[in-house]
């Protein structure tokens, strides 16, 4: 289906015309929720991300995070409820390989578990390799600026391809990949704490290069499987000359990993949360759009970006897109529905003329640990205590559950 030009300019001049409440998704559409195994399980201490914590380089300790690991029943059921299809989640490779080598029965068996149980309950199982954790004995032996990165992962990957691939309806190999390449390489507040472009330029074209080599060998496997990554994607609306040089940044930053190898994605994930202006920005520059709404961690909230970066996507690559990630850090649950609800209507904007949008999964489906903000950030659709890990659904829960029970064909 190509875009509609034409549509499109009406559209975009008549936003407000068809409210979501009036629209349908097209059959098939997959709605889910999302989280990864370090954030959600708890006790994994075999792991960068657990030491660098353990180092107070985080604002909370990890601890037993949301115990998912026991309470991974629970979850479901919450998702289940909901009337999700889908259920976005990660797995832990250093429970899988807690030392070089040495794959865990156990933990295959675990994972395994899991997997069936979602589909016991009729959920798609999207599953990520790896969503930033990584054995410690991976970090101190390379890491991923060094070369021999590309083999470790590659071998983890067919292991859990040749255990678990049954269990697996769509694949990622990477959550957002220049998250922890920037932070990580760049600005040393990730693991592994390092200011060095040199390694930060290595590690981008190792990842790039053990992406493409499990794609590869996924799909003698399994050739039908949808496999690819999914990307924190940014946009930015300023004027002049400024706007070049940040479309060209913008450009970089979002597709990067998809520009040489177009063959070795099915699709284009992407997680996409707000816009993000630099300080630096005379006011003559700054977007007016945020509505002075901004979410608790100051992230403004611009429903219009998902629009933009959907349709810049489909037009470069002219393949499927999936929303894996979508939400915002709101403790008192004042934004959220209508956060989800502002989202969706421009995600269906898109699809009316003719992007091709698969799936909407929200981030997060609880409260968990965001890495080194802590605890502090509460993106979850349920609250959990911290003593006793009881999951509370809040009112936004119950309203995007409304959403997809109405906007399904």
């Amino acid at each position: 289906m190509k875009i509609n030009d034409k549509k499109l300019k009406t559209e975009t001049n008549n936003k407000d015309k068809k409210k979501l409440s009036k629209s349908k998704f097209p059959k098939g559409f997959l709605w889910g929720v999302a989280y990864s195994s370090f954030q959600v399980e708890g006790k994994i201490e075999n792991n960068d991300w657990w030491r660098w914590s353990e180092q107070r380089k985080t604002k909370d300790k990890v601890g037993k995070a949301c115990n998912s690991w026991n309470f991974y029943k629970e979850d479901h059921k919450l998702a289940q409820d909901l009337g999700c299809g889908g259920f976005r989640l990660s797995l832990e490779w250093s429970n899988i390989e807690p030392e070089e080598g040495e794959f865990s029965e156990e933990a295959l068996k675990y994972y395994k578990k899991v997997l069936q149980n979602l589909k016991k309950r009729g959920m798609k199982r999207v599953v990520t390799l790896w969503h930033w954790g990584l054995p410690l004995w991976f970090a101190d032996r390379c890491g991923w600026h060094n070369k021999e990165s590309v083999k470790y992962f590659s071998r983890y990957c067919q292991k859990v391809i040749n255990e678990l691939g049954e269990e697996i309806d769509i694949f990622l190999t990477f959550n957002e990949p220049t998250i922890p390449l920037n932070k990580g390489y760049l600005a040393g507040v990730f693991p592994p704490g390092k200011i060095n472009p040199w390694f930060y330029f290595q590690a981008r074209k190792n990842m790039i290069e053990a992406h493409e080599k499990c794609y590869r060998l996924t799909k003698k496997v399994f050739p039908k499987m949808p496999i690819g990554i999914t990307q924190f994607c940014n946009t930015f609306e300023t004027k002049g000359f400024t706007s070049f040089l940040l479309d060209k940044f913008q450009d970089f930053y979002n597709w990067g990993f998809m520009k040489k190898k177009l063959d070795c994605h099915d699709f284009v994930g992407i997680d996409y949360y707000a816009t993000f202006e630099p300080h630096f920005f005379p006011p003559s520059l700054k977007r007016k759009t945020t509505k002075n709404r901004w979410t608790d961690i100051g992230w403004g909230i611009y429903p219009q970006g998902i629009y933009n970066i959907c349709l810049d996507s489909y037009r470069k690559f002219k393949k499927p897109i999936y929303i894996f990630e979508n939400g915002l850090a709101d403790a008192e649950d004042k934004y959220r529905a209508n956060f989800i609800k502002e989202h969706l209507e421009k995600l269906h904007q898109a699809i009316e003329i003719g992007v091709d949008i698969r799936g909407y999964f929200h981030w997060s489906l609880l409260d968990n640990f965001e890495w080194n903000l802590g605890y502090e950030p509460k993106f979850g659709l349920c609250k959990v205590d911290r003593k006793t890990m009881e999951r509370t659904p809040r009112k936004s829960y119950y309203e995007y559950g409304k959403m997809i029970k109405k906007k399904r064909k």
